[in-house]
């Protein structure tokens, strides 16, 4: 394969289109049937998109193009267009409330803004509120006398001068928050892109072995996992791409049937809820049934080929298609217990580790098979060590971020004056340099579908009410069920001396949970509060003030 970062951005994506031609590059199922467009196609409709924004809304190198948009086909050809007229994507995440989305548009100020049909009436809004955003376009094909710009009627115009830009220049700002104060937009570069398809490149070989391969898409493509590899890394390779139109388990396997997919890239909740799927169907089978698999699924360890794995669990397979091998599981730590029962049926399961900020893959673990609980070693082009006094895992490489958009003091913080990004994980680096997560330094909550949420942005919300005297926000474990390991948002809060005077505790305790709810809707529902706890007692405090967050947690679980 080529060595990327010899290579820009744009002449790239002119081989591949070349390269790949009639293959499919990117398809969907919508309600007319399936929409699937070639490498030849998307090429064609980014370039006319690209036409567009250069020679009709005349928009200039270095302005921001904003996406808001499920992931679909023509998402693709946005990012392209985008990159070939000489502007910086900013993906947004489609759950995000208006007022979430105000914040963080007001911190890039995009001038052009792409839309799905779904999300135009949001879109609408935003324009009102925002002057900066001059143009709106529509993603999908508009219904007929739309008065509205559509990718599908912009002129048939394909020659312009695309814009190359330095592999220092940024081709993302991906937002991890954002819904008060400062939003933590992390700026990805063309090179820490270009870099990241070069390091892809072993473990993708290493797992697939050269084949070309059908994908499934699952994730959103505002997550820079789904991004750099689900998307760029996967074109890259000149695999096809398919999306699903819902999450519901019918959709999801209609599509691993119909395109006869081979491998996907995952969150942990994904595999805990399809494990979940089976484990119900088997409990529902005649009891010699559930005794023959039980019979399988054990000497099923002793067997070490797939093969004859997958065919043991056949009836498992075609309800996937036949074709699916395995998945990269990254976004949140990986239930090893879930992992091995995916090996052991004979679906290949790799841990991926990384940050947004490292654009976002640092390390897959191809190489420790009977290890799962590892994230495997760095990528070659990463120095990586861990804090000799706290654990910290660092890392130093040409796919760190640029830093945080607008925000030097913060970027500062996270990269050190030698480069080195500090990851707030807490690791252990055998000495073979194999990479095992054993805690989080951040206060960042990681929720059971690898969403982030960040404790001080909710605290922000509900700090605003004059009914608390203080409050804190964490992460608490389950420790039961289905989401057993994963964590939910809980709120702790002191009543203020003014509430505390005028009622009982019972009225005090309803008011401040009807409170929160209240205040909550400014946020998108996953960064909602589930468990809320009222206290008397003010929360512990250090010498300088910082709530105890440990004690705090423990207050929570008494």
């Amino acid at each position: 394969m080529i060595g990327y970062r010899r290579k820009n951005i744009l002449s790239l994506l002119d081989e591949r289109t070349k390269l790949y031609g009639e293959t499919v590059a990117l398809g969907a199922k919508n309600a007319m049937g399936w929409q699937e467009f070639t490498y030849k196609g998307i090429g064609l409709l980014s370039r006319r998109l690209a036409c567009y924004l250069i020679d009709n809304l005349q928009v200039q190198k270095g302005e921001r193009l904003s996406i808001l948009s499920e992931s679909k086909p023509e998402y693709g050809a946005c990012v392209f267009a985008s990159a070939m007229a000489g502007m910086e994507t900013v993906p947004l995440d489609i759950k995000l409330t208006k007022y979430e989305l105000i914040n963080i548009l007001s911190d890039c100020e995009p001038r052009v803004m792409l839309v799905s049909l779904a999300c135009l009436p949001k879109a609408l809004e935003l324009q009102k509120e925002l002057p900066f955003i001059k143009d709106i376009i529509v993603m999908d094909e508009p219904p007929v006398g739309s008065p509205y710009t559509s990718l599908y009627n912009i002129p048939e115009n394909y020659e312009a001068k695309w814009r190359p830009r330095s592999s220092k220049a940024t081709a993302f700002i991906i937002y991890t928050s954002g819904t008060t104060g400062n939003p933590k937009g992390v700026e990805i570069s063309f090179g820490n892109i270009m870099a990241q398809l070069d390091d892809l490149q072993y473990p993708l070989d290493a797992i697939l072995k050269n084949k070309r391969v059908n994908i499934l898409s699952i994730l959103p493509m505002n997550h820079l996992f789904e991004m750099t590899v689900g998307f760029s890394t996967f074109l890259n390779f000149g695999f096809s791409v398919y999306y699903t139109p819902s999450l519901k388990p019918k959709d999801i396997l209609g599509v691993m049937c119909a395109k006869k997919i081979d491998f996907m890239i995952v969150v942990p909740a994904f595999l805990k809820l399809l494990k979940s799927g089976i484990e119900t169907e088997l409990n529902a089978l005649p009891k010699y049934k559930k005794a023959i698999f039980d019979f399988m699924y054990f000497i099923a360890k002793f067997i070490p080929s797939y093969g004859v794995r997958k065919l043991l669990f056949k009836k498992i397979h075609d309800k996937f298609g036949g074709h699916f091998m395995g998945c990269i599981s990254g976004g949140a730590p990986l239930d090893v217990s879930v992992g091995n029962f995916f090996e052991r049926i004979g679906i290949k399961v790799y841990q991926g580790y990384g940050l947004t900020e490292t654009s976002p893959v640092i390390s897959v673990n191809v190489d420790k098979r009977n290890d799962l609980a590892s994230v495997g070693r760095p990528f070659k082009s990463y120095e990586y060590k861990t804090d000799p006094d706290t654990g910290e895992l660092m890392v130093k490489g040409p796919c760190i971020m640029k830093g945080y958009h607008n925000q030097p003091e913060l970027t500062a913080e996270v990269i050190d004056a030698d480069g080195w990004l500090h990851t707030g994980d807490i690791a252990k680096i055998t000495p073979d340099g194999h990479v095992y997560i054993t805690g989080r330094i951040k206060n960042m909550i990681v929720l059971n579908g690898g969403k982030k949420v960040f404790p001080e942005e909710v605290e922000a919300v509900l700090e605003k009410s004059s009914y608390f005297a203080e409050v804190c926000v964490l992460g608490v474990s389950r420790t039961f069920g289905a989401k057993d390991g994963t964590e939910d948002i809980a709120a702790v809060v002191v009543p203020s001396a003014e509430l505390t005077s005028k009622y009982d505790d019972e009225t005090i305790e309803k008011l401040c949970k009807d409170e929160i709810k209240r205040l909550s809707t400014q946020l998108t529902p996953y960064k909602r509060p589930i468990n809320i706890v009222v206290s008397k007692e003010p929360l512990p405090r250090t010498t300088t003030r910082k709530v105890k967050r440990k004690e705090v947690k423990e207050l929570i679980k008494a």
